[in-house]
């Protein structure tokens, strides 16, 4: 069975636990075992110094990826224009050992639309800085390495209309392009 490495920034979604677990169950419809960098033993890492939680946290979630064949990542965009940096990291770590790469992203709108949204609300430090206009659902290293990790684009919606952050139904559209092109890969 295929484990995947569930990356996203779900992990901070106050319901984070019933979130993982209905991802977990929609990949095991489909024959993969998914894998949250859920931290079970939140309430045990509460009590050490941050120092200490923050590199447990870190050593778990890169035990994980290693131990898992693929990486399934949420970029929605998180708090700004762009997709989570930690999870953009997890992502880079799959491509770097050459580990087949899935993507998605529940909001259609490109990233230059959503970097104009960001800076007339909130101006960049040098005027007159540059978006790039490639019609790019984010920056394009980051469709550039899903395309060249995997074998399939970043799955956006395909009606071209932005759903809620916590909508699985992108999710599940990726999880299924992982079950099709499982016999390709492995």
């Amino acid at each position: 069975m295929i484990k995947a490495y569930l990356a996203g920034p779900d992990v901070f979604l106050p319901n984070a636990l019933a979130h993982a677990a209905a991802k977990v169950n929609i990949c095991a419809k489909y024959g993969i075992l998914g894998r949250p960098p859920i931290n079970d033993d939140f309430e045990q890492l509460a009590q050490l110094p941050a120092e200490k939680a923050w590199r447990g946290i870190y050593l778990k979630d890169i035990e994980m990826m290693e131990d898992c064949d693929i990486i399934i990542a949420n970029l929605t965009p998180f708090r700004g224009a762009s997709a989570d940096s930690g999870t953009l990291i997890e992502l880079g770590w799959f491509l770097g050992r050459n580990k087949p790469i899935y993507a998605y992203s529940n909001t259609a709108t490109l990233f230059t639309a959503r970097s104009k949204t960001q800076t007339a609300a909130l101006p960049d430090p040098i005027p007159n800085l540059v978006v790039e206009g490639f019609g790019l659902p984010d920056n394009l290293m980051i469709p550039g390495a899903v395309e060249y990790g995997g074998p399939n684009p970043i799955t956006l919606p395909p009606d071209g209309q932005d759903l809620p952050f916590d909508s699985l139904q992108i999710f599940e559209l990726c999880v299924s392009e992982v079950e099709g092109s499982k016999k390709a890969l492995f």
